[in-house]
């Protein structure tokens, strides 16, 4: 039996974290039988990060290593997929991965609006006298982090142009079919999909969850895909 290590769910949501979610889609569609195990702290990883395989010959760190992990059992997530798509799926994956998913993080930790639920959703377990202390600390790391990477030097107007640019893009490419590469679904469903469930599920209604769950397409795409690959 598969184990998969991930953070906690978010209401209806698999994981709060997208990338679990990811992974999970992975695990599913392949039809390996698996479980899950939620952790808080994810320090004793190896990546000091979830989600994490749990099989017979180790650990699996990472849902890129889990998903080529999954491969070499003999998944083929593409199978419909020609070599030229193959290659633009995996820069969707790059572009929700290491684009799209730090405005998810911008918007959780690094909104004054929405960082009070967060910090007692995410940190519940920490007594609440000295909560605010410890999560602040682990939140201005975010910043910094944010900063470093880029996205928290924009103004919320010039994330905003940012963000739609991508948006319209995956938009664009769900123009009259189900999944982004056709009527099948792929590994780059598995990302994106994710990603956009992420933006839509933040627990205060920012104008980014608001853009995902009011748009005609993006919306009905997400739940195309879960409903495709159910998830426990």
């Amino acid at each position: 039996m598969l184990t998969l290590l991930t953070y906690p769910r978010n209401g209806a949501v698999f994981s709060l974290s997208p990338f679990c979610v990811k992974a999970a889609l992975l695990l599913a569609f392949s039809g390996k039988n698996w479980t899950r195990e939620d952790l808080n702290d994810p320090r004793g990883m190896p990546h000091r990060k979830l989600p994490v395989l749990r099989t017979p010959g180790g650990l699996v760190p990472d849902s890129s290593a889990i998903r080529a992990w999954l491969e070499q059992q003999g998944t083929d997530f593409d199978a419909a997929l020609g070599a030229r798509d193959r290659a633009q799926a995996q820069m969707l994956i790059r572009m929700a991965e290491d684009t799209l998913y730090f405005h998810v993080v911008r918007d959780r930790w690094d909104n004054d609006a929405v960082w009070p639920t967060i910090r007692d959703k995410y940190f519940h377990e920490i007594p609440a006298l000295i909560r605010r202390p410890v999560t602040g600390a682990i939140r201005r790391s975010v910043h910094n982090g944010l900063v470093f990477q880029g996205t928290a030097r924009f103004s919320e107007d010039e994330r905003n142009q940012r963000v739609e640019q991508d948006l319209q893009a995956i938009t664009a490419l769900l123009k009259g079919q189900d999944f982004l590469f056709g009527p099948q679904i792929s590994s780059s469903d598995f990302s994106v999909a994710s990603m956009l469930q992420a933006m839509g599920t933040t627990p205060v209604r920012t104008d980014l969850v608001a853009r995902i769950l009011d748009d005609t397409v993006l919306k009905p795409y997400v739940n195309r895909v879960f409903e495709t690959v159910p998830l426990p």
